[in-house]
């Protein structure tokens, strides 16, 4: 059974050895598929798969300020500031800012 595998390798070998245009496509091919699929796999793992470093993430909240116009809106500071001194519904607020 080992023996048969060598003999598959070696020959699998000589045949990359005799177009090693089609080899390094392929090895490229390869390496390509590898790595998007890490780094997907990767992003999957941290976003979606491992749970929030808190004590309660299901009682998180995003809050945004809806403009007349419709669409989302980023919270003013001055609006986040009057918001966390009035709130009496929330343990504690915090702010993040995004810029576009």
């Amino acid at each position: 059974m080992f023996d048969e595998f060598v003999q598959d390798l070696r020959y699998g070998v000589r045949t990359l050895l005799k177009a090693p245009a089609f080899a390094a496509v392929a090895i490229l091919t390869l390496a390509l598929g590898i790595g998007a699929n890490s780094a997907i796999f990767s992003f999957v793992d941290a976003a979606m798969l491992k749970p929030l470093p808190y004590a309660e993430p299901a009682r998180i909240l995003q809050i945004w300020e809806k403009p007349p116009g419709g669409g989302n809106n980023v919270v003013s500071a001055l609006n986040f500031l009057d918001w966390q001194k009035q709130s009496t519904s929330f343990e504690t607020m915090g702010m993040c800012s995004v810029f576009r």
